[in-house]
């Protein structure tokens, strides 16, 4: 079960950090610079099919997986606990990135327009960046990075 967990998890985490890598370099740019709002709702809407289910599968595996390491959900956020601390982190990451796809989902996606793509991209960098944070944090579990 263990590694079904984990496979699924780095599965979601490919699909989910990864379209937003290929957003944020490769999309974005061109969307910035032609103004086509269009554009960037033509590769939303395309990748949110599959990123959203990657990114619930990965917040259901990530719980399993936590609940597994650290069977005491209060430890999660333990500073004193190497473990629980590495799950507070992943947990501050998701809250993080909600917190940004609410704000963009809310008030910036329904109304995007040219003027608003610079806000839009206020949203696409940080939450891409937090993506590569979720792996970085994923991959220190194995290799002690932060312990």
């Amino acid at each position: 079960m263990y590694g079904i967990l984990i496979l699924l998890h780095i599965l979601g985490a490919t699909i989910w950090t990864g379209g937003h890598l290929i957003l944020a370099f490769t999309i974005l740019p061109r969307v910035l610079r032609e103004r086509s709002p269009a554009e960037l709702m033509r590769f939303e809407s395309a990748y949110e099919r599959i990123g959203l289910p990657a990114l619930v599968i990965q917040i259901i595996t990530g719980l399993m997986l936590a609940y597994r390491l650290v069977p005491d959900p209060a430890r999660w956020i333990d500073p004193g606990d190497v473990a629980g601390r590495l799950v507070g982190v992943k947990l501050l990451l998701l809250a993080t990135t909600a917190a940004f796809a609410l704000d963009a989902r809310l008030r910036v996606i329904p109304n995007l327009n040219e003027g608003k793509l610079v806000s839009m991209a206020w949203h696409i960098i940080p939450v891409t960046f937090i993506g590569v944070l979720f792996v970085v944090v994923g991959v220190s579990f194995r290799t002690g990075w932060f312990y």
